[in-house]
């Protein structure tokens, strides 16, 4: 396998590899890649580039974005998760393909990109509308991954998507419902549904994810010890239900209060009731929230978010996610004194530093108000005379 190598800079170099011919033109290939250094490593990394062409592990491609991102889709799907692999394709098919699709990998430039995401921040939404500055990011970070698997295949030498400036990702605000509008929420969801209220305080009081509690089934609960276990969640792709692990792939067990474990006992009795009714039993692995009378069917994530959102727009709580639920129990966990740790560990974060990150302010917020109650008693020490004279 033939090389060469020729000075680009002071220290540039574009090293050129013969690929064989290419099986459509019968035209030779090349494998080309540009790196920086003295012309001795230049050398080493010429040598390097060879072996890797001659073992196949780098081939030559005169192909476009489309063909490269296809490609790689193909290659990256059986690896992804459902929903990511179904958002990613999403993301192809409306954004990138239509623009780039039929462009030349060797054509494609930094500069087109910014250009693009510009564009897409003014029109980039439906109807021509705005696109907001995380849906650009996102589609940023998909084609710079595809453009960077390219790389390693050989289909270009550099990934014009690693120097693109795509906007500045904007944090969502989180908006915490008060403990009050967290009740009145139970109580509107009484007449819509009575397994409802049980969610929502299953939700505050345990801050799983809505795909984690539609998963929960009877035999993940001992209501004798008051303990919950975590194991699994239910996530919508393809207008499919799929139960598959965590988010983080572990299970995790945490301890509830009285009174949730009295709804959930309440819950349990009117569950098995209505089977009885129907001439049927409620089955050993019913799931806790369901759609059938013996509990085989669960609930699906959207249906709680649609109930949830119906709910929050009667009652004029702009603003409220279901998922900010999750964000009242972790808030309150940390206004009370709760360690971080512990909090983490409820709430499923792979490690507390994720939850640092996410409620930061909050935590901050925690550690003023231990700072005040350690004031506190030094200076009810001094205040009663036994500080320092």
């Amino acid at each position: 396998m033939a090389g060469s190598m020729r000075r680009r800079g002071k220290e540039s170099w574009e090293l050129r590899v013969h690929a064989g011919r290419d099986l459509d033109t019968g035209r030779k290939q090349y494998v080309t890649r540009t790196v920086r250094g003295t012309k001795r490593e230049a050398a080493r990394e010429l040598a390097r580039l060879v072996a890797q062409v001659d073992d196949g592990l780098v081939v030559a491609k005169a192909g476009t974005v489309g063909d490269l991102c296809e490609r790689w889709y193909q290659q990256a799907e059986p690896n992804l998760s459902p929903v990511v692999a179904e958002n990613y394709r999403r993301l192809l098919d409306r954004h990138i393909l239509p623009r780039f699709g039929s462009t030349h990998l060797r054509r494609l430039r930094t500069s087109d990109l910014d250009a693009w995401y510009a564009d897409l921040r003014r029109h980039g939404g439906q109807g021509g509308r705005e696109l907001a500055p995380n849906s650009v990011v996102r589609i940023h970070a998909l084609l710079h991954r595809a453009l960077g698997q390219g790389v390693k295949w050989g289909w270009l030498t550099t990934n014009p998507a690693a120097a693109a400036s795509p906007p500045r990702p904007k944090r969502h605000t989180i908006v915490l419902p008060e403990a009050a509008d967290v009740l009145r929420l139970m109580v509107a969801a009484e007449d819509v549904n009575p397994g409802l209220p049980v969610f929502f305080r299953l939700a505050a009081a345990t801050g799983a994810r809505r795909g984690e509690l539609c998963a929960l089934r009877w035999s993940d609960l001992d209501l004798g010890l008051g303990q919950i276990t975590i194991s699994r969640g239910l996530i919508e792709a393809g207008g499919r239900v799929i139960e598959q692990d965590t988010k983080t792939h572990a299970a995790r067990r945490m301890t509830l209060d009285a009174g949730t474990i009295a709804e959930l006992e309440r819950h349990h009795e009117r569950c098995a009731h209505l089977s009885c009714a129907c001439g049927a039993d409620l089955r050993p692995d019913a799931y806790v929230f369901s759609r059938d009378v013996v509990g085989a069917d669960p609930w699906r994530p959207g249906y709680v978010t649609l109930a949830f959102g119906r709910l929050r727009d009667d009652l004029g709580l702009k603003g409220v996610r279901l998922h900010d639920l999750r964000h009242f129990n972790a808030t309150n966990l940390l206004a009370n004194g709760t360690d971080i740790r512990t909090v983490s560990g409820r709430l499923g974060h792979a490690d507390a530093s994720t939850t640092l990150n996410i409620y930061a302010h909050f935590v901050e917020q925690a550690d003023h108000a231990a700072a005040s109650a350690i004031g506190g008693l030094l200076d009810g020490g001094n205040r009663d005379g036994r500080g320092r004279s």
